[in-house]
C-alpha cells in the first residue's frame, strides 16, 4: 500500500523519512520542495512537508452584508501574497498524494498541527477543503519527541482520525476569524465615521487582555505614595526590624524609636528547626517561558521558537504543553543515561544514577497529549547562544527534578528592646540536594544567625528609622502577563505570547514593563462605556471552555459556532447604534498618541510629530499647521523614533528607523536631502557619513 504522510515542518520530515524507512530512503523534489520516499515492511512510504498552515479562512466570494459570517477554508496563498511560497508546498503535496491511498497526519500533536494536516488531508482526498473527512484514508500520529524511537513507535502504534480536535480546532479558527474581522471592522467603520482612516484590532483574546493592561495601567495612574517608616536595630552585626513593620504615622515611630534607645536587647526567642524544601517540577511551556524571562530576559515568543526549534532537532520534548508530569513509560533512567555521556552534564546525571533516583518530583498541571518538557538525551550540535542557554535551563530543570530535598535551616531570633520586640531571621543550607543541580538558576541564600540564647543580653549597637513610600502596583511584563492569562483561561498556550505581541503591533501597548499607550486606553475607554461584551473575561472563558467540550466530545461544533454568531451579531448591534461616540474617543486617543512622538524641531519653530492621514499612512506634519504646510513621508509599518541628530546637510531633524525583520537605520526627514540621492543603492553609507558629520557638528 501507498501511504503518504505529512510532516509539518521540512525537518521534521526528514526525520520521519530517515527513522521510518527500512533501509535507505530516497530524497525527491518537485516544483523545488524536497519529498521523501521509502519502504516500509510490505508499504511504500511517501513524506512530505507542509509550511505550517496551507490553508486560511476568508470570506465566501460573493458573500455580502455585516456582520461577516460565511467562511470558508482556502489556500493560503490566495487570500495573502506573503503565503505566496507556500502554493509550491501545497502542490508537491497534492502531486505526491495522487499516487497514495492512505493518509497519516504527522503534525504536532495539538489542536492546531491536526488543522493542519487534516485540512491537507481534506484537499487531497476531495478537491475541496471545506468538505467532510474520509475517516476510513485518515491516520493520526502521536509522539512528544522527534527521536527515532518515538516516531517509529508512534507509527506502529497509529490512532485513528482525531476527529473531535479537528473539530475543536476548525471552531476555533472559524469563531477567532468571524469575532476578529467583524470586531475590527467596526472599530474601522467607527474611526471612519470620523474622518480616519487606520487599521485597528481587537481580537476575541485580545480585548480582555487589553482591559487587564488598562485596569493595571489605572491603578498604577491613580496611585498616590504614602509615607511610612520601620524602625531598626542592629546587633551582633544582624540587622533586626521592629515586628509593627509598616508604620504609617509619623509620630508613632518616632515613639518606637525613642523607646529603643537604650544599650542592651533581651534574646526573647530563638526558634531554629530544619526544613525540606521539595525539587520545583520540571517545565510547562508557562514556566519555561516565566523562568527564561527572569534568568535570561529572553521573550517568551522568542522562548517558545527556540523551544520548537530544540524539539525538530529532537533534542527536547514537544513544547506547547501544559504538563508538569513525567510518567516512567518515557523511560527515564534511559534519557538520565544518555545525559550522563554529556560532559556538561555528567557528573549531575551520574549521581542520580549512582543514588537510583529515577522517580521525579512532579507538579498538579496536567495534558492530555504530552508531558512535561524534557531533553530526550540526544547531545546537541551547534547551537547558538540563546539556544545553549533554553537547552541548559531545560535538562538542569529536568535533572533537579529527580533529586533529593533540600534542608534548610530557618532560624528566628526576637529581641525585647525596652519592651518593644525586633525580629530576624536567617536561613542556612545544611543539604544542598536538588539546589546543586539547578545551579545556577536557582541561587542558595546563607543568611547564618549567631548563636544567641534565650534570656541573654546583647548590646545594641545601632537604632534608627526610614522613611520610605508605598509604591504602585507593577506592571507586567510579557511573561508575568502571559502567567495571568494562563490562570484566568485566558487564550491558548500556544497564543498567548501572539496575542500580547499583536497588542504591540496595534500600538496599543509598548515598554518591556508594559504601559497602555494614549490610544490603547482610548480603544479600552471606548469599549468599555459603549461595548463592554468585547472586554468580557467571562464570555471569552465560556467559549474556550466550549471549544474543550468539543474536543472531550460533550460539545458539537455546530452549536459552539451558532453560539459565538448570536454573541457577534449582538455585539455588532450594539456598537453599530453607538459607531459616532466610539469613533470619536478613538479619534481622540490617536490624537493624543501622536501629540508624544514629537521627531524633532520644525525649521518654523514647531515641533514635527507623525500624523496619519485619512487612508491611514503616517508621515509627518508641523504642530504649527496649518500655518505651516510642512510635511515629510514616512516608512510605512515601520516604528520611528527621534535621535536628537539635526542633518548637516539640509538642518532637518535625524530619525531612527525599526522595521520588523530587518536592519535598524538612521535616516534624515528631508526626502529631497543630498543624503538620499542615492539612497537606494547605498542606504548604509549614506547612513554611516551622515551619522558621522552629525557627531561631529555636535561636538563642535
Amino acid at each position: 500500500m501507498n501511504k503518504l504522510i505529512i510532516a509539518e515542518k521540512p525537518s521534521v520530515a526528514l526525520r520521519l523519512a530517515s527513522s521510518l524507512a527500512e533501509g535507505e530512503y530516497k530524497r525527491y523534489s518537485f516544483g523545488g520542495i524536497s519529498y521523501y520516499e521509502l519502504r516500509n515492511g510490505s508499504d511504500i512510504l511517501y513524506v512530505v512537508a507542509a509550511a505550517g498552515h496551507l490553508f486560511t479562512i476568508r470570506q465566501k466570494e460573493g458573500s455580502k452584508g455585516f456582520p461577516i459570517f460565511d467562511v470558508e477554508w482556502v489556500p493560503s496563498y490566495l487570500a495573502n501574497r506573503k503565503a505566496y511560497f507556500t502554493r509550491k508546498y501545497l502542490d508537491t503535496i497534492v502531486e505526491i498524494g495522487r499516487r497514495c491511498n492512505l493518509f497519516i497526519n504527522a503534525c504536532d500533536y495539538d489542536i492546531e498541527g491536526t488543522v493542519i494536516g487534516t485540512n491537507i488531508i481534506r484537499f487531497i482526498t476531495h478537491g475541496n477543503v471545506n468538505s467532510n473527512v474520509e475517516k476510513s484514508v485518515a491516520l493520526r500520529m502521536k509522539f512528544s519527541t522527534t527521536t527515532k524511537e518515538d516516531l517509529v513507535n508512534a507509527y506502529k502504534n497509529i490512532n485513528p482520525f482525531d476527529e473531535n480536535n479537528f473539530n475543536a480546532g476548525e471552531t476555533r479558527h472559524i469563531i477567532d476569524w468571524m469575532w476578529g474581522i467583524n470586531m475590527s471592522r467596526a472599530l474601522m467603520r467607527s474611526l471612519y465615521a470620523n474622518g480616519v482612516k487606520k487599521t485597528v484590532s481587537i481580537g476575541r483574546v485580545q480585548g480582555p487582555t487589553l482591559a487587564i493592561l488598562a485596569k493595571r495601567e489605572m491603578e498604577i495612574n491613580a496611585f498616590t505614595p504614602k509615607p511610612y517608616w520601620k524602625v531598626y536595630i542592629t546587633a551582633k552585626g544582624i540587622e533586626f526590624e521592629n515586628t509593627k513593620g509598616d508604620i504609617f504615622d509619623k509620630r508613632v515611630a518616632d515613639e518606637v524609636l525613642e523607646r529603643s534607645r537604650v544599650k542592651e536587647a533581651l534574646v526573647k526567642k530563638v526558634d531554629s528547626k530544619e526544613v525540606l524544601e521539595r525539587p520545583l517540577p520540571p517545565f510547562d511551556l508557562t514556566t519555561l517561558q516565566l523562568e527564561a524571562s527572569r534568568v535570561f530576559n529572553i521573550d517568551p515568543s522568542r522562548t517558545l521558537a527556540i523551544a520548537q526549534s530544540l524539539y525538530e532537532r529532537a533534542y527536547i520534548s514537544y513544547p506547547r504543553t501544559s504538563s508538569q508530569k513525567l510518567p516512567y513509560s518515557l523511560n527515564l533512567p534511559r534519557i538520565i543515561s544518555e545525559l550522563s555521556k554529556n560532559s556538561k552534564y555528567s557528573e549531575l546525571a551520574s549521581s542520580l544514577i549512582k543514588e537510583k533516583r529515577f522517580k521525579p518530583a512532579e507538579g498538579k498541571k496536567e495534558d492530555e497529549a504530552h508531558p512535561a518538557i524534557f531533553p530526550t538525551g540526544i547531545i546537541p550540535k551547534s547551537l547558538e547562544d540563546d539556544e545553549e542557554k533554553i537547552y541548559d535551563l531545560i535538562v538542569k530543570r529536568f535533572l533537579a527534578c529527580f533529586a533529593d530535598y533540600a534542608t534548610i535551616e530557618k532560624t528566628e531570633v526576637i529581641l525585647d528592646v525596652n519592651g518593644e520586640l525586633y525580629r530576624a531571621n536567617g536561613e542556612v543550607i545544611k543539604k544542598e540536594g536538588w539546589l546543586r543541580f539547578y545551579a545556577p538558576y536557582i541561587e542558595a541564600k546563607n543568611k547564618a544567625m549567631p548563636e544567641l540564647n534565650e534570656g541573654e543580653k546583647i548590646k545594641i549597637d545601632r537604632v534608627f528609622e526610614k522613611e520610605l513610600k508605598t509604591t504602585p502596583p507593577k506592571r507586567f511584563t510579557k511573561a508575568s502577563l502571559i502567567s495571568l492569562l494562563e490562570k484566568k483561561n485566558l487564550g491558548t498556550k500556544a497564543t498567548r505570547a501572539e496575542i500580547i505581541d499583536t497588542l504591540f503591533k496595534r500600538n496599543y501597548i509598548e515598554g518591556s514593563s508594559i504601559k497602555v499607550t494614549d490610544f490603547g486606553m482610548s480603544v479600552y475607554n471606548a469599549l468599555k462605556e459603549n461595548c463592554k461584551e468585547i472586554l468580557d473575561e467571562e464570555l471569552t472563558r465560556k467559549l474556550e471552555e466550549d471549544m474543550d467540550n468539543i474536543m472531550r466530545g460533550k460539545a458539537r461544533k455546530e452549536d459552539v459556532i451558532d453560539e459565538g454568531k448570536k454573541i457577534i451579531e449582538r455585539i455588532i448591534s450594539e456598537f453599530k447604534s453607538k459607531e459616532e461616540a466610539i469613533g470619536k474617543s478613538l479619534k481622540e486617543g490617536l490624537q493624543e498618541t501622536s501629540k508624544g512622538e514629537v521627531l524633532g524641531k520644525c525649521k518654523c519653530g514647531g515641533d514635527l510629530i507623525i500624523k496619519h492621514s485619512k487612508n491611514g499612512k503616517s508621515f509627518v506634519g508641523c504642530t504649527n499647521w496649518p500655518q505651516c504646510n510642512v510635511t515629510y513621508p514616512l516608512p510605512q509599518s515601520a516604528k520611528v523614533l527621534p535621535t536628537g541628530k539635526i542633518c548637516p546637510y539640509c538642518n532637518t531633524p535625524i530619525v531612527k528607523i525599526f522595521r520588523r525583520g530587518k536592519s535598524v537605520f538612521e535616516m534624515c526627514l528631508d526626502p529631497t536631502c543630498p543624503t538620499k540621492k542615492d539612497w537606494n543603492k547605498n542606504e548604509e553609507k549614506i547612513n554611516e557619513k551622515v551619522n558621522k558629520r552629525a557627531k561631529v557638528k555636535s561636538k563642535k
